[in-house]
């Protein structure tokens, strides 16, 4: 009995050990990838997969003005116009319109004036929008009637909302058409005291009567009811069903561009009538949280802690892949969908990944499409030619990798607050202190160490394509470089020790207190890039013997402190909106302060002379008065000093084989409805990159054999070995 009981376990052991493993071996080899990140995703699915590394914040088009917000947005949301994908330079053209609309100038009396009355005499511009019918919306339940005809999820409550996360678990969903009403009904949102909008100010100087209702709305007792439809907007105005105009104060040739930008989407009053109700807030169902749109794809899945996930909207109008394009693009394989429709996609899953060598290592595994090239993983990524030119290692090359570059038509800065009593004001002494600073942030350095080179180091915040950017020795900051020899030359460290001896800190210290000059510098950045970048930058400071000490923290809560003006350095960027160097300059013009306008000019710089070249230079077209302008407004940005320095980044990014129709646009937004997958080839080659190694786990099988091997024996000798004196 015992022999058998023995026998038993013991043939147990051998099955688990051996035979199980050796079956999943053979079972499993041809579809298994133990380290596959999505199990239960088919992996011929036309999905495609990326990442983000910063959650969004804002997805209400009329808040958002964050390039890793406009990432969903831009494929949900359609604002009038939008550009062309594949022309260079870029090109406006129709995307929910019929046309894309040209201003109607008038005079004081609202009279209408000739196209080349002078411009003077302009006192508004008016552009008239017609919308092309039978554009629906996604589906969602603010759209959904009852019997009445009225809607069907008004007044919840929250015994209403039992087991309700997100829009798509209410019961009934519907559409209806695009209509002109629901783009004016967008522009009076920008009045509303709560919304915050980082344009708000900017709008309510451009937009005829915006500003006098946000005045209204302000007004109101605090905490009633708005309901939009009850109050004009005297420069906005609905002609009919899918017309209408909106009256702009004075000449502003670039406001054709913003009909290009999420801003100028459209918004349902239902939607934000459904959004507006405190149970849904309560639990997170916001405008903010879930946006609807008229675009290509819908937000699905919203977990910023996760992933989020884009799906093929059922209800969109469609469009066309581009019949024309840029030069090389023929060649480059680029039209060969021309005339195709759109999407090509279905789906798109955007996982959460806050450190660049888990992104590059599943790039390399094929379980992300296309990646962007770390410091990390450069040199494993790029080599460059004879002539210079960026190309990809041997290694990428045989994985059919390719390499997309391009010149990003943006600038990333080291800013000065302004408002901040030590590194800001406009004393002789305070310019010379951010002076030294900017000749001691040795930027060509940086772009060497942090950015491989991919970069240069700016004169002004103006990048190269765009207008007003002067290469050579006329775009030089003469208070920082020195022209020798056909180059610009930082000046030597002395120069900077000696201007900060004259801002009234010799040797780093107070020249009264002598107490040790410290300079905050806040940041969003982590990680070990991070702490390399920061060590570099206290190394920059030690130079001339100024102490810097870095505060860091998430990126939303470093958006707070910018907005509140609670820093006194900080890095940030800036991509071009639209290509006119009035998008990067107002970003140091005075009534766009952060703190005290709500605007994009994070140093909350003020110039009186500035911000008068500025509404010159703002309306004229591109010309060598305008050029004349910008460059007497650079003197001031020299000599003031409000960014100690930057560059302007190139871009490099690596997609795979089977990814096709990628071409760098750093304008467009709804750029994912013209990808295509080849979700097959994607399959394969997935499983050839990643087939598990067992040879490890059948040594250990082979070991355990051995291990049992005595026992082994001992059993077949009891088994087969008969006692002495037992007759058979």
């Amino acid at each position: 009995m015992l022999s058998q009981l023995f026998n038993m376990r013991l043939t147990t052991v051998i099955y688990l050990f051996t035979v199980i493993p050796l079956l999943l071996l053979c079972g499993g080899c041809d579809q298994f990838t133990p380290n596959n990140p999505y199990p239960a995703d088919s992996p011929t699915a036309n999905t495609l997969y990326s990442s983000f590394s910063e959650r969004p914040k804002h997805l209400d088009p009329a808040v958002s003005y964050a390039s890793n917000e406009y990432l969903f947005i831009g494929q949900i949301y359609e604002p009038p116009l939008h550009y062309h994908y594949l022309e260079r330079p870029y090109v406006l053209e129709p995307l929910t319109t019929e046309e894309i609309p040209q201003p109607i100038f008038l005079d004081s009396n609202g009279d209408t004036l000739p196209a080349d009355a002078p411009r003077e005499t302009v006192m508004f511009s008016r552009y008239r929008i017609r919308i092309k019918p039978g554009i629906r919306y996604q589906p969602h339940p603010a759209f959904a009637l009852n019997k009445q005809g009225k809607a069907r999820y008004l007044n919840l409550t929250d015994n209403d909302l039992e087991g309700i996360t997100t829009p798509a678990d209410f019961e009934h969903q519907s559409t209806r058409e695009l209509v002109a009403a629901d783009y004016v009904h967008q522009l009076k949102r920008f009045a509303l005291p709560d919304l915050h909008s980082p344009i708000a100010g900017f709008l309510g100087k451009t937009i005829v009567g915006l500003s006098e209702l946000a005045e209204s709305l302000d007004a109101l007792e605090p905490g009633s009811r708005i309901t939009l439809d009850e109050h004009s907007l005297t420069g906005v105005t609905i002609v009919d069903r899918y017309t209408y105009e909106i009256t702009i104060n004075g000449l502003y040739p670039q406001f054709i561009y913003w009909l290009a930008m999420p801003f100028f989407a459209p918004m349902p009053p239902e939607v934000t009538r459904f959004y507006d109700q405190p149970p849904l807030q309560s639990k997170n169902i916001t405008l903010d949280w879930f946006p609807v749109g008229t675009g290509a794809y819908q937000l699905m899945e919203n977990d910023p802690n996760r992933r989020m996930v884009l799906a093929r909207n059922p209800n969109y109008h469609g469009a066309s892949y581009p019949t024309t394009g840029g030069p090389g693009d023929q060649s480059n394989g680029l039209l060969v969908d021309a005339g195709q429709p759109l999407p090509f996609i279905d789906q798109a899953i955007f996982s959460l990944e806050k450190e660049s060598i888990p992104i590059w290592n599943k790039f390399l595994q094929g379980y992300y499409d296309r990646s962007g090239i770390s410091s990390d993983s450069f040199d494993q990524a790029i080599q460059f030619g004879d002539g210079l030119e960026a190309g990809v290692t041997e290694q990428l090359r045989e994985k059919g990798i390719s390499l997309q570059s391009s010149v990003a038509t943006s600038t990333m800065y080291f800013g000065f607050n302004m408002l901040d009593p030590v590194v800001g004001g406009y004393s002789e002494a305070q310019q010379k202190l951010r002076q030294a600073i900017a000749i001691a942030l040795d930027m060509e350095e940086y772009i060497s160490i942090f950015r491989n080179g991919r970069g240069i180091a700016m004169q002004s915040p103006l990048p190269p394509g765009i207008f007003g950017f002067q290469p050579g020795e006329r775009g030089v900051n003469p208070l920082v470089y020195d022209w020798v020899d056909g180059q610009a030359v930082r000046k030597p460290i002395t120069i900077a020790r000696q201007l900060l001896a004259e801002a009234g800190y010799p040797a780093g210290r107070h020249h009264q207190t002598n107490q040790p000059l410290i300079i905050h510098f806040d940041t969003a950045a982590a990680g070990p890039d991070a702490k390399a970048f920061l060590d570099w930058l206290r190394k920059q400071f030690a130079k001339i013997e100024v102490q810097l000490v870095p505060r860091s923290t998430d990126y939303n809560r470093f958006q707070d402190k910018v907005r509140n003006g609670q820093i006194q350095m900080y890095l940030w960027g800036w991509t071009a909106d639209y290509p006119d160097p009035e998008n990067f300059l107002f970003l140091l013009y005075g009534p766009n302060s952060r703190v005290t306008g709500q605007g994009q000019n994070s140093s909350n710089f003020q110039s009186a002379e500035f911000d008068r070249l500025f509404e010159q230079m703002r309306n004229l077209p591109n010309s060598p008065d305008r050029q004349s302008i910008i460059d007497r407004m650079m003197e001031i940005f020299h000599r003031q000093a409000p960014w100690a320095g930057g560059f302007h980044p190139q871009s490099f990014a690596l997609q795979h084989r089977w990814i096709s129709n990628i071409k760098p646009s750093h304008l467009a937004h709804n750029t994912l409805q013209y990808q295509r997958i080849n979700p097959s080839l994607r399959a394969q080659l997935r499983q050839q990159w990643n087939r598990p190694v067992w040879w490890p786990l059948g040594a250990l099988i082979a070991v355990l054999l051995l291990a049992l091997l005595p026992a082994l024996r001992l059993a077949w000798r009891r088994e087969h070995q008969r006692p002495h004196g037992v007759q058979s």
